[in-house]
């Protein structure tokens, strides 16, 4: 295994690791309803994605109180 020759400060440590940080996701609006959702995915309250119906939210709503 490696070795260090000498010891990295919690200084220098952290200059190295400045960007390893966590981003915010990217939420925009959805065009059909408005509510907030990520890019490139289906809406979950409307089910439409880029103007078009994906999903029938209405059959997704009732397969869940089917499960409980």
């Amino acid at each position: 295994m490696a070795h260090p020759k000498t010891r990295i400060s919690k200084q220098r440590k952290h200059k190295r690791r400045t960007h390893y940080k966590i981003e915010a996701p990217n939420v925009i609006a959805c065009a059909n309803c408005n509510s907030p959702k990520l890019t490139h995915h289906i809406c979950g309250d409307c089910g439409y994605y880029r103007g078009r119906p994906m999903i029938a939210v209405a059959a997704v709503e009732e397969v869940a109180i089917d499960e409980e």
